[in-house]
């Protein structure tokens, strides 16, 4: 019988010391949430807007609370609502752990 490997998820990428994750952020929403996948990035609304840095410390914490670590950085995008975020010291992340 053969086992099926874990479905890759598009938004995710290992790198030497974590994973990155492509995000597709809307800021200035009602509340701040993890939306889906959306083509290669993963969406979420967050309710902060964007201005002096308030939507990427939103995007920081949700991420943060989403995998229970504290080692998270936007690394691209930052004036921008496509970003890339790395996650220092996680190695994968379980499809079952995806909050929508």
């Amino acid at each position: 019988m053969a086992v099926s490997a874990q479905p890759r998820l598009p938004f995710v990428r290992s790198v030497a010391d974590g994973i990155e994750l492509r995000l597709k952020v809307i800021p200035g929403a009602s509340r701040s949430v993890i939306v889906g996948v959306l083509g290669d990035r993963l969406k979420m609304k967050v309710a902060a807007p964007p201005e002096d840095g308030k939507a990427n410390k939103a995007v920081i914490a949700l991420i943060s609370e989403w995998l229970g670590t504290d080692s998270v950085e936007i690394i691209s995008g930052h004036a921008h609502p496509e970003k890339v975020v790395r996650v220092h010291g996680l190695m994968k992340i379980d499809g079952g752990r995806l909050p929508y």
